[in-house]
């Protein structure tokens, strides 16, 4: 059988890494060409406007000079690495309490990293990198049997509209769609709602971190309980935790949903299907010429030469 008009099987080999690498850095090269624009600017309209605050303030204070106005936006700076609040005259600590430090624990094994705060100590360091070394892993095997366990929901949900009516394909396609929609309410849609209660947040702002959280990106301009003058619930970080466990094994699912998708469709492509009767067309030329048969094939002939033998005595 002759492949179809412009299919030859060479047509079909697409160097797919070399594509996927120049698809790659052409979309990095348009993210850095619309940062650049959007945000370059703003940069040094802020830098500007810093240097000016800070020779009003020397003009104003003269008894400061500028080693000492430069000392200070140090310790400033040190401090919010640290999570010491620096407004007004807060003293509550509490970024290194036991719920901060389990967030804090939440955000490293999860490779987040905020970036807002950071252990001070030497021993904090040391136990930090061994913690992160070992955490890593198990967050990504748990994480994946999360995933697992919930296409496996999706997989029986399919199953259960297929015996309702729906087609195999119909089914499977509203199943995926069923755990899309869910995973969009659950953990982009409604969050803002709760970040919006509790931190203050628009409810864009609260969508933007969910998914900068969510995603690992984990800028820290957007970090939960930083506002000093607020008292924030008991369970309000145990919740967010488990929001951004839950939350990273559905992207995950999704991601292999995605996979799954692209992989059935290229096995549906026309080249792809031939490709694989191309490989069996040769094996079954060389049988034909060299005369050998399968075993099949001659257990059939030696029946009808009894058959001839057999009717010939008879």
């Amino acid at each position: 059988a002759s492949p179809p008009p412009g299919c030859s099987r060479c047509s079909c080999r697409v160097p797919v890494t070399l594509i996927l690498l120049l698809v790659y850095l052409f979309y990095l090269l348009v993210g850095a060409t619309v940062f650049w624009a959007l945000e370059s600017k703003s940069e040094v309209d802020l830098a500007i406007s810093f240097q000016q605050e800070k020779w009003e303030l020397l003009k104003n204070h003269t008894c400061m000079d500028n080693q000492t106005l430069e000392l200070l936006i140090k310790g400033i700076i040190a401090a919010y690495k640290n999570g010491v609040s620096i407004q007004e005259n807060d003293t509550s600590l509490e970024t290194w309490s036991f719920a901060g430090s389990f967030f804090f624990s939440v955000t490293a094994i999860t490779t987040i990293g905020y970036g807002n705060i950071s252990p001070a100590t030497v021993g904090g360091r040391i136990f930090c990198v061994f913690f992160a070394l070992f955490g890593i892993p198990l967050n990504l095997i748990l994480l994946n049997r999360i995933g697992q366990r919930m296409l496996a929901a999706v997989h029986k949900c399919a199953e259960l509209l297929g015996r309702k009516g729906a087609q195999q394909k119909t089914a499977k396609i509203l199943a995926n769609l069923l755990a899309l929609i869910m995973g969009l309410l659950l953990f982009f849609l409604l969050p803002p709602i709760l970040f919006r209660g509790v931190e203050g947040w628009t409810y864009e702002e609260g969508f933007y971190y969910a998914f900068i959280t969510l995603s690992t990106i984990g800028f820290g301009d957007y970090v939960i309980g930083r506002v000093s003058d607020k008292r924030y619930p008991d369970w309000y970080r145990n919740v967010v935790s488990l929001w951004i466990l839950f939350g990273m094994a559905w992207l995950a699912l999704v991601i292999n949903l995605c996979i799954n998708l692209l992989e059935n469709h290229r096995e549906m492509t026309p080249c792809c299907r031939k490709s694989g009767s191309k490989e069996l067309e040769p094996e079954l030329t060389d049988i034909g010429h060299s005369g050998d048969t399968p075993a099949a094939l001659k257990k059939e002939d030696m029946a009808s030469v009894d058959d001839t033998k057999t009717g010939s005595l008879v």
